[in-house]
């Protein structure tokens, strides 16, 4: 609240006018009432049973009230605003203007010197604690009506952050997904390779077929990513692979020689749940031009470099990726280097397990597509 009513106070008179306060505290000040109100009445039902010795403490309606009422929402809409507001924090974090905003409130003693991301994590760990406190309850009560009622509702508030995970990790890989769309780009086929001639005058609807939105997919993961060394005839080229479920994307890593107004860049927004590795390149102004076609993971060969070869050819911690089309044809190979040979032993294991995973969904969605039932005698 110290960070909020001072940003408040600050607009008031005219200074960061841009911040947007939804983005960065949501509902903040919803979620302060209520819980304010849960405990304003749970003192005074404290109070009223210390003055009145003989009457039951009865808690249920408590619970009842706050528990099945807007608690657990006002929760989850504040959640749901979390991975956002710490990406538009990461923005604002580079001005200088926000910065001197940010160094005053932290010196506010209330703040124990934690930051504003170390605080506006608290909620949602202040609702993972919800069903232990119902728990103790639970375990304390002496009444079976009473026991049962409590059970039902710690189901309730588990049930509500089963549901919240979901929504804040498709959320997180929604940011995650539009982000990559910005950086990743992807060429056209006669940029790529300057065997195919295209016309000027086709070109264009060539383009309106682009395969930009391939990432758009919901139903996409990407579950392993970095950066390795692929080795070409001539050279070495450094580069940056993204593991998805259905397929593997080799980029080429690009940084961008004009800088845009000097330090601009810096305030390129990135998304906290990338790797620190490349959410550094971006804000850098680097991006990722495509290599190659995606390689879906049921054309993808995977072999490791013998160690003879490795010393044979100066190699390091390398294997091979080869680019199968559906006619079992060799289109493509691509000779990669890892780091480490740790790096490398994790990146074949992780190419594996997506290929098995892979394989194994389509074989279940085949049998569910072939799985007719039987025909009736009768027709």
């Amino acid at each position: 609240k110290i960070f909020m009513n001072t940003l408040k106070y600050l607009q008031s008179n005219e200074f960061l006018l841009d911040v947007d306060l939804w983005r960065l505290f949501a509902n903040l000040e919803e979620l302060n009432k209520i819980s304010l109100s849960f405990l304003k009445t749970f003192f005074e039902t404290v109070k009223e049973h210390v003055s009145k010795s003989d009457s039951p403490v009865d808690f249920s309606f408590l619970l009842r009230m706050f528990f099945q009422g807007d608690l657990c929402q006002t929760h989850q809409i504040y959640c749901l605003n979390y991975t956002s507001a710490v990406f538009y924090l990461e923005k604002l974090r580079q001005r200088e203007d926000f910065g001197i905003y940010l160094k005053w409130c932290e010196q506010n003693e209330q703040c124990k010197k934690l930051h504003l991301p170390e605080l506006l994590v608290a909620p949602l760990h202040r609702l993972t604690r919800y069903p232990l406190l119902l728990n103790n309850i639970w375990k304390r009560s002496t009444d079976e009506i009473e026991k049962g009622f409590i059970h039902s509702l710690k189901e309730k508030v588990e049930k509500s952050i089963w549901d919240l995970e979901g929504k804040v990790k498709w959320l997180d890989n929604f940011q995650k997904f539009r982000q990559l769309q910005e950086v990743i780009i992807w060429p056209q086929v006669w940029d790529r390779d300057k065997r195919f001639f295209v016309p000027e005058c086709l070109k264009q609807s060539l383009r309106e077929n682009s395969s930009e939105n391939i990432l758009a997919s919901v139903n996409r993961l990407l579950l392993h990513e970095g950066r390795l060394t692929l080795a070409e005839s001539t050279r070495l080229l450094d580069v940056y692979l993204f593991l998805f479920n259905d397929f593997l994307l080799i980029t080429k890593m690009k940084r961008n020689k004009k800088k845009f107004g000097g330090s601009d860049t810096n305030l390129i927004p990135v998304c906290p749940s990338l790797t620190p590795e490349l959410q550094s390149f971006i804000r850098e102004g680097g991006f990722c031009t495509v290599l190659d076609q995606p390689i879906p993971l049921d054309r993808l060969i995977l072999k490791n470099i013998e160690h003879i070869h490795i010393t044979v050819f100066s190699l390091r911690n390398a294997f091979l990726i080869q680019h199968e089309n559906r006619y079992q044809q060799c289109i493509a190979v691509f000779l990669l280097q890892a780091p480490t040979e740790t790096s490398k032993a994790t990146w074949m294991s992780q190419i594996e397990m997506a290929i098995s995973s892979h394989l194994t969904q389509s074989e279940n969605k085949k049998s569910t597509t072939f799985c007719f039932p039987v025909e009736s005698s009768k027709i």
